[in-house]
């Protein structure tokens, strides 16, 4: 287990996105720094370059562009980990940030969920790897496996249900509202019906069995996830 309290950069001009990134990583231990264009990236790389462990690095930015930071990091620290954030997601875009140099290139939108899993993977790679085994009551969630288990037993859940339950007991004790279940499990820029959300908390109380009040309806609201005591 990787114990120093690992750092982020995120370079993103999208503020939304970046706050959504920050409160997300931030809740899950990391220390996180943020840049809103690729000319403020370098300069808070250059400051905080020996305790950065990874950058989420957008492509499309004002004044300098991801490609162009991803070279000059690249020039600077060769072997920082490097993860492309980009709307585009033709294939050209994503041999470009290879050749550059990038560990990892993520389409948007993406689900939260996916990019922790794949930031762990970069981590683990550079040797920052955190064993992450959650437990609440009888439910216990090896993310990194995929597995879930009920009383030690394995369920069988799909990736979305794998995603929700993970949220849930990521936030113990909080109310999440639709619209938070939305922008975490399925991304930011899911434009379905917030009722999806409905129907993978029904899916996921049948799978949880005996154990399904632990996800309470907050009327009007949303839902929370609380062990009972």
């Amino acid at each position: 287990m990787y114990e120093r309290k690992r750092c982020v950069l995120i370079v993103d001009d999208e503020e939304r996105i970046v706050r959504a990134l920050k409160d997300l990583l931030s809740f899950d231990g990391f220390h996180v720094l943020t840049a809103g264009d690729g000319g403020e990236a370098l300069q808070v790389f250059a400051q905080w370059e020996k305790q950065i462990d990874l950058v989420l690095l957008d492509v499309m930015m004002p004044v300098m562009d991801g490609f162009a930071v991803l070279g000059e990091i690249r020039e600077a620290a060769p072997e920082m980990p490097v993860i492309m954030l980009t709307a585009r997601g033709e294939e050209y875009d994503q041999l470009q940030g290879f050749k550059g140099g990038a560990d990892d290139y993520i389409p948007k939108p993406f689900s939260t969920t996916l990019l922790m899993a794949r930031m762990e993977a970069v981590l683990r790679r550079a040797g920052m790897a955190k064993l992450d085994v959650l437990t609440a009551g009888a439910i216990t969630l090896t993310p990194e496996q995929m597995r879930a288990e009920v009383d030690g037993r394995p369920i069988e859940l799909t990736r979305r249900e794998f995603s929700l339950l993970h949220c849930f007991m990521r936030n113990q004790g909080l109310i999440l509202s639709r619209e938070q279940l939305v922008d975490r499990v399925w991304g930011y820029d899911f434009e379905g019906d917030e009722r999806t959300v409905d129907t993978h908390v029904k899916n996921l109380r049948l799978k949880l069995g005996s154990y399904a009040g632990y996800i309470q309806t907050v009327y009007r609201v949303g839902y929370r996830f609380e062990v009972a005591k």
